[in-house]
């Protein structure tokens, strides 16, 4: 063979055995594991901070994100301290409050229903005051679940759990609704056309108000007007909800069966599983409102996430 081809030719084997060579290795190398998944709003597992209550209800934060929350048929206010994990009583008695919600630093609502009451507690001295005690002389059905605007208007929804503690009567047709209490006190009646309201969350920036009617299995948005009234119903989503919260980026969650998570538009996101056979309500909770605090019959968890919650 003349050498010029012997010189391709021993070229183009070289060529060829290089390429062999890259196959085998490629194909034995160990492909690099994908990073995780950061589309879950969840970051950490479900943590038990508390239990041996007997009806946990109406988480809310204070401004150093330490959790207040009520044990209803035990007339019980406990207080969470995030830092520590220390659970004190923080009121007793404290009017058999179900849902709670800073309204500023130094003043929160509860919706009292021992007495059919909107209330108004300084949480220096842990005095109260009533707000609400009914609307054109007929008593509320009991407040259950509140939110306040950012003028200091108050949102609350009024179904009718009738309560073995009650010395007075409510009779079984009492209307159920959602009221306002205005910054000056006055009360209007902004919903009466649901079955069993009860979850309620505001989105103040955005005028929007979310009212689940959780004996209809729907949760339904609301726009605020000017006047604070509300206006242009739409379904959200066809789900109730106990209690609710939301967070930075207007997703919004709902409880019952553990928290099922909805984006904006109302499409489900996750569901977050909770060992108990109800999940009653939520908050977010911690300094920076990246914990979610969760209460669900006899127990509270808390469960770290990747979003905050809507300040």
């Amino acid at each position: 063979m003349p050498c010029h081809r012997l010189v391709n030719f021993i070229r183009v084997n070289l060529v060829f055995a290089a390429l062999v060579l890259v196959i085998v290795a490629c194909s034995d190398a160990v492909e690099p594991e994908a990073p995780p998944s950061t589309s879950s709003l969840t970051k950490g597992r479900l943590e038990l901070v508390g239990d041996n209550y007997s009806f946990t209800e109406g988480p809310t934060a204070d401004a150093s994100g330490n959790v207040y929350f009520t044990d209803q048929p035990n007339d019980r206010i406990v207080r969470y301290n995030f830092a520590t994990g220390e659970l004190v009583d923080w009121l007793k008695p404290c009017g058999r409050a179900n849902g709670l919600f800073f309204i500023a630093p130094d003043k929160m609502i509860a919706c009292a229903d021992a007495n059919n009451e909107l209330w108004q507690i300084d949480i220096r001295d842990q005095k109260h005051r009533v707000l609400a005690a009914g609307i054109e002389g007929q008593t509320f059905s009991g407040p259950n679940d509140c939110w306040v605007d950012h003028d200091g208007a108050v949102y609350f929804t009024d179904p009718l759990y009738k309560r073995p503690y009650w010395t007075q009567v409510i009779p079984a047709d009492n209307p159920r609704g959602v009221y306002r209490v205005s910054p000056e006190g006055k009360v209007s009646k902004v919903v009466g056309d649901l079955k069993q309201p009860n979850g309620i969350i505001g989105d103040a920036k955005n005028r929007q108000l979310y009212v689940a009617d959780i004996g209809d299995g729907k949760t339904y948005r609301y726009q605020i007007d000017e006047s604070g009234q509300l206006t242009d119903r739409t379904l959200f989503c066809a789900m109730g909800s106990d209690g609710m919260t939301m967070d930075e980026q207007r997703n919004l969650y709902l409880t019952g069966r553990g928290v099922t998570i909805f984006n904006r538009d109302g499409k489900k996101l996750e569901n977050i599983a909770v060992p108990k056979g109800w999940t009653a309500n939520v908050t977010f909770a911690g300094p920076q409102r990246k914990h979610l605090f969760i209460t669900a019959k006899d127990s509270v968890f808390v469960m770290k996430m990747n979003v905050a919650g809507l300040k």
